[in-house]
């Protein structure tokens, strides 16, 4: 059985939600602070909470619609929460089984909740008469009696049709007595009985606060635990417990703590197995149960002993900390999944589960690892919804799981598909998590070349374009070529790219600043020992751009079509300071001598190779080609044989 959409009205800051459609595996609920998503998912909880909890009206009505409120009949009951749920095909079947194969009309039904009446209403489209045809038809009767039941439309004719029979067959009253049987006597009192009730879903919501203590007072936690005055926290560590296969009372003898410790032992590796299939931010971590005596002075409840508590055993730095003292990130990744296997574990229907802010003190990368555990261990088996504020919590494969929840200014939180129909707040998770998707695969791939800047990619297209002209291999269509707009960001793209896993090559001026920072990231394995490469390379100078590759006059003359209007006259050969190996601060220098009030630019010069690459590329020289072959080779070599 499954959710498929729900409409919430008049619960606390949420008026009219809108009917939304919830997804069969995963929904997403997306909105800035205090727009409505917890209220949202609480709402959605009691429709079939795994714990008890009920609507107050006084506290959770609109306290703007408190007159309005007021003046509703007083035993009427006001609905809160609308949800459609939709049977499967093993529970249809089991219907038609035993009321045929037309007994209902849609597997659709809706459930209603609300204030002043705790029970719940359910809507069928059932076909009544279809169900009678049915159950007539499965009787052995003889022609006298069939007739006599023969005009029947509704359970209540056909039950009065047999009761009326004088000498009735033994499957006429045996049938007469199964439908008595039947809550009220009513199809629909049956079908919620015997196929919805049953296989309805329990919702179970979890928040960042439900975590679980590091500490706690066994006799105090039995008290509470028999009153049912326990958090879920607590139910997730007494759920460690379950899987111990011990109780907390076992631990008022003492001479069975050895004994409990070591089942507690395999019980902590347990869940910390099935964290760290997921947590991937350090597995050197243990979970290991403790039993304690109270501390002097110790406060309520802990001055009554035994304690248990929770540690953290770090394997990397040989040393325990308390439960509680550990990043929260992973407190709440541990305490969940330990109340999740004793939620899963202790039902006997699929559960939805509500997760408010799941990721809230997690980092990006640890964000990653829990959506994953949402699609890999969750929703396979369960429907999960939950809010969240952060990009790294919105999957851009997956943009249909998203609603918007924004809190209007008239009916409070709406919730809509129309993910990009929502003010500048609520999609800037939306809009980053598709920047970071983009930025990984539309400028980044596999194979990621990085490149000063445009004119660096426009050079090495042109002369790619000419290699392969001429029949010779130009650079690999593989390379992904990334401008990054300076050569004082190429560390942190070689830093943030290589922890992607990613091919990363560097093609770099031989001046470069950054260079040695590069080089000291490709000595510590973050690039391939041959990833970075120097222009120098190729040209036999010391010190080189990309534009040394090029003749010196040619270079010259796209500079002069480039800065036509800014020169007083074209720049001449004899102009440039012949000893200094790079071109670009020849010219630079001349700039700077006729003080040429534009800074040069070095992709105008590239530009106009690119507009006018028809008429110019016939004219670059044969040792330009060569050293481009050659730069080409090398880049190439970094790449994996096809």
């Amino acid at each position: 059985m499954q959710l498929v959409r729900a409409h919430i009205t008049d619960y606390r800051s949420v008026e009219d939600s809108d009917i939304f459609d919830v997804e069969e595996d995963v929904t997403c609920l997306v909105g800035k602070n205090e727009s409505g998503k917890t209220t949202l998912l609480q709402a959605l909880f009691r429709v079939n909470p795994v714990e008890s909890v009920s609507f107050d009206e006084v506290v959770d009505f609109p306290a703007r619609k408190t007159r309005e409120r007021k003046q509703l009949p007083a035993g009427k009951k006001i609905p809160v929460v609308r949800a459609t749920f939709r049977l499967d095909d093993t529970e249809m079947k089991a219907i038609e089984e035993e009321l045929g194969p037309k007994a209902m009309r849609s597997p659709e039904f809706e459930v209603v909740i609300g204030y002043r009446d705790n029970s719940k209403g359910f809507s069928f489209s059932y076909n009544e008469a279809a169900v009678v045809d049915h159950l007539r038809s499965t009787l052995d009767l003889p022609a006298a009696v069939t007739k006599a039941i023969g005009g029947a439309k509704t359970i209540v004719e056909l039950l009065d049709a047999l009761d009326g029979l004088e000498e009735p067959p033994s499957g006429a009253t045996a049938l007469a007595d199964r439908i008595r049987g039947w809550r009220d006597g009513k199809l629909g009192c049956h079908l919620i009985d015997e196929y919805v009730s049953k296989a309805m879903p329990k919702f179970v919501y979890f928040a960042d606060y439900d975590t679980m203590p590091g500490k706690v007072a066994l006799p105090d936690l039995i008290r509470r635990r028999a009153s049912g005055d326990i958090t879920r926290g607590e139910r997730a560590l007494l759920s460690l417990l379950d899987m111990a296969g011990v109780s907390p009372e076992e631990f008022q003898d003492s001479d069975q703590h050895e004994r409990l410790i070591r089942e507690l032992e395999n019980s902590g590796n347990v869940i910390s197995d099935e964290v760290f299939e997921y947590w991937s931010q350090n597995t050197e971590l243990e979970v290991r149960l403790e039993v304690l005596n109270p501390e002097p002075g110790a406060l309520p409840p802990l001055n009554e002993g035994p304690i248990l508590q929770v540690r953290v055993f770090n394997r990397r730095h040989r040393a325990s900390v308390p439960f509680d003292d550990r990043s929260r990130g992973f407190v709440w990744f541990f305490s969940f999944l330990a109340y999740f296997n004793e939620v899963e574990a202790a039902g006997t229907t699929d559960l939805i589960l509500l997760l408010d802010e799941p990721g809230l003190s997690l980092h990006g990368r640890a964000q990653e690892d829990l959506l994953r555990l949402i699609d890999e261990r969750l929703a396979p088996k369960h429907q999960v919804l939950y809010t969240t504020r952060s990009p790294f919590m919105v999957d851009p494969d997956h943009l249909q799981r998203v609603r918007t929840v924004i809190d209007m200014e008239r009916g409070g939180a709406k919730v809509s598909s129309e993910i990009f129909k929502a003010d500048e707040d609520t999609a800037f998770p939306l809009l980053t998590a598709m920047g970071v998707e983009m930025t990984q695969t539309l400028f980044v791939g596999e194979h990621t070349l990085l490149l000063e800047g445009p004119s660096d990619l426009i050079y090495l297209d042109v002369l790619t374009d000419i290699a392969e002209t001429n029949g010779s291999a130009g650079l690999d269509p593989r390379w992904v070529k990334t401008p990054i707009g300076g050569s004082g960001k190429l560390s942190t793209f070689v830093t943030l790219l290589g922890a992607n896993k990613l091919n990363v090559a560097v093609l770099v001026d031989s001046s470069t600043k950054d260079v040695g920072a590069v080089q000291r990231l490709r000595d510590n394995d973050q690039l391939a020992r041959n990833g970075i490469v120097e222009i120098s390379e190729f040209t036999g100078t010391a010190d080189a751009d990309v534009e040394d590759l090029f003749d010196r006059d040619f270079y010259l003359e796209l500079v002069n079509r480039a800065y036509a209007s800014e020169l007083a006259k074209p720049i001449s050969a004899s102009e440039l300071n012949a000893k200094d190996p790079r071109v670009v601060r020849q010219i630079e220098a001349v700039f700077k001598k006729w003080k040429i009030a534009t800074r040069f630019n070095h992709y105008r010069p590239a530009a106009v190779l690119l507009r006018e690459q028809a008429t110019l590329a016939p004219r670059i020289d044969a040792a330009t080609i060569a050293r481009a072959d050659q730069l080409f080779t090398r880049l190439n070599s970094l790449l994996p044989k096809r």
